[in-house]
């Protein structure tokens, strides 16, 4: 059945369920949205989450390039959609199975148990490989992304004045983004939840990484620190407040994407196409530094200009390996995603 059917299916199931009162088990409750039907498929998206968790917790990188090239971004921004005012009105009368039965549950499940094991998992490890092997690591994730230009770039149909219009707009939208100099700013919670409403906005957007957007506002070390210890009460509010930042950025902003991908796709993939060649240079391997800021005990770039090494030494023999690398694993995750669509 293709895709397009399978939603629309899933549509009017899901608005049978809310026009009249039946009485759903928690079991069927939990089966009559979308999502993965088998636990290898269950295991398979939450392999994706954990992809996309990893990219998350790196300044530079975006989980929704992840989540582009393994395409799974639109069901993503329609599970998100999924969370709406029919859900939360039928939560506060207690219809707590006729919410869970409007909700793409098994989807956000199986997707965010992926992301929440990478970001408790790796983020040392991604932090490690980044100020001890910033050349090797960059130049993997360099790869990555080029490769993710030329997958996302072939989901537009027809190139175009006007995609070529909406891809030159995305371009400099991330240019002007990735370039902006990180400032010092509140530590006031009206300020931590709006940090958590535009990084969360960033991190679905491939190209614009929601770490690399708290940077800018001076709260991405200021956050971290935070989640070393969680339960310290000043802690654990800042937590609360940061989150629920997120889930309001994240619940209004599926929306207008899924409005976008809906009625312009085109358009809309060539923009995302567009931020994440805007993002390019922020990735470069090789840069030489000329302005960097201390940001509660550690030191960050903050103004740098690429440059071309200096000779082929061994080091960059490795990096363009490794980038070699990166982009070739972009191809084949690319592949055994359309393989997995269509089993």
């Amino acid at each position: 059945m293709p895709l397009c059917e399978t939603h629309r299916s899933a549509r009017l199931e899901r608005k049978q369920i809310r026009r009249t009162k039946i009485q759903l088990t928690w079991k069927e409750a939990f089966f009559v949205s979308p999502g993965p039907t088998s636990v290898k498929k269950a295991g398979l998206l939450a392999l994706k989450g954990l992809c996309m968790g990893s990219a998350d917790v790196i300044p530079g990188v975006s989980g929704g390039t992840i989540a582009l090239i393994t395409g799974i971004y639109e069901d993503l921004i329609r599970a998100l959609k999924s969370i709406d005012a029919t859900m939360v009105k039928k939560t506060l009368n207690f219809d707590l199975k006729g919410a869970l039965a409007g909700v793409h549950i098994r989807f956000l499940l199986s997707l965010f148990v992926g992301i929440g094991i990478a970001i408790i998992s790796l983020a040392r490890l991604m932090n490690f490989l980044l100020n001890h092997y910033p050349v090797f690591t960059w130049s993997l994730f360099f790869g990555l992304i080029a490769a993710s230009i030329l997958v996302v770039s072939r989901q537009v149909a027809t190139w175009g004045p006007r995609t070529g219009i909406s891809l030159v707009v995305g371009t400099v939208v991330a240019a002007f983004i990735v370039n902006l100099i990180p400032v010092s700013t509140p530590e006031a919670l009206w300020f931590i939840l709006l940090c958590g409403i535009i990084a969360i906005c960033a991190m679905i957007l491939p190209g614009i990484s929601g770490a690399f957007i708290l940077l800018i506002l001076g709260k991405y070390e200021f956050i971290t620190a935070t989640l070393k210890n969680p339960f310290l009460p000043q802690n654990l509010m800042i937590i609360i407040v940061f989150c629920l930042g997120c889930l309001i950025g994240l619940l209004s902003f599926s929306r207008l994407l899924n409005f976008l991908l809906t009625n312009f796709r085109q358009l809309t993939m060539a923009f995302l196409t567009g931020l994440m060649v805007g993002s390019v240079p922020k990735i470069w391997p090789w840069k030489e530094i000329l302005e960097t800021k201390i940001f509660r005990g550690k030191s960050h770039i903050i103004w740098g200009a690429n440059i071309m090494p200096e000779t082929i030494s061994a080091e960059v023999l490795l990096a363009l390996v490794l980038a070699v690398i990166g982009f070739i694993v972009v191809l084949i995750i690319e592949r055994l995603a359309r393989v997995t669509e269509s089993d």
